[in-house]
């Protein structure tokens, strides 16, 4: 598989001198077409920052970051952020948030009726285009998260990037989102990044588990590929010997970063 996404001894700090804070250095990372990568780790380890250095939102002071062979030097629509807070305008309807990007990213090349059917059908494929008339205060938490990802879908990005996506919402609603990104990836075959806290999650979604050890200067510690076969139901992997095998080997990873990070007792 072709490399879509390249990070090259990328480093992040902030300050100069001796009041300078390392966030990440030594990144070095490779990630093919249509993967499913997660990052995962202890808050302040410097997944957010990661994510935010690939989606061009800040520049990165040390090392190079490519995506599809060309440099990262700020965001564009070759990647979509869909963030733990939906960020949906409160104003619109739901179409008209997705239309919203769909207007910015083809609006030039494409007529008004080619725009309103990508709209529409990225809204179908999240299965939200019943609510396409209705405002966001009028639909679940987990509806307006299904809008955000409809609205970064519609962009068509080689890349989509998340940060926590469902990590306000209800369990159960998180696994029907979890299920429904899984069906979303497969029929897009989109490289997708996530950021998570949750191991079951980050096992269940991943090709591969990325692990960033304790922060600040934090780097990559490891990374375990799940070598789980799609498509994948939750029911049946609740028993698979590789994805105990794989939850186990993460908890044990935070569990022993965790032990790092407790203050000595005298």
């Amino acid at each position: 598989m072709k490399n879509f996404v390249s990070l090259e001894r990328v480093g992040q700090s902030y300050g100069s001198g001796r009041n300078a804070f390392v966030a990440l250095r030594d990144i070095d990372l490779s990630i093919a077409q249509g993967e499913f990568v997660t990052l995962i780790g202890h808050s302040g380890c410097g997944k957010s920052t990661l994510l935010n250095l690939i989606a061009g939102l800040v520049p990165a002071t040390e090392g190079v970051l490519l995506c599809a062979g060309r440099e990262i030097r700020g965001p564009g629509p070759d990647r979509a952020v869909v963030f733990q807070n939906h960020c949906l305008l409160p104003w619109l309807t739901c179409l008209e948030n997705v239309h919203l990007a769909v207007k910015r990213v083809f609006g030039a090349a494409e007529d008004a009726r080619r725009l309103q059917e990508r709209s529409v059908a990225a809204l179908r494929l999240v299965g939200m285009d019943h609510a396409a008339r209705k405002y966001p205060r009028e639909i679940s938490g987990g509806m307006k998260q299904r809008v955000g990802i409809a609205r970064a879908l519609a962009m068509e990005p080689k890349v989509l990037l998340m940060d926590e996506p469902f990590g306000a919402l209800d369990s159960l609603t998180r696994a029907h989102l979890q299920d429904a990104l899984q069906e979303i990836v497969a029929a897009t075959g989109t490289t997708t990044i996530m950021v998570t806290h949750d191991i079951d999650e980050a096992v269940l979604l991943s090709d591969r588990i990325v692990m960033l050890g304790k922060g600040p200067a934090a780097t990559i510690a490891r990374i375990l590929p799940t070598g789980l076969a799609r498509p994948r139901r939750r029911n049946d992997l609740a028993y698979d010997a590789r994805y105990l095998e794989c939850r186990a080997e993460v908890m044990d990873f935070l569990h022993g970063c965790q032990e790092e990070l407790q203050p000595a007792v005298a």
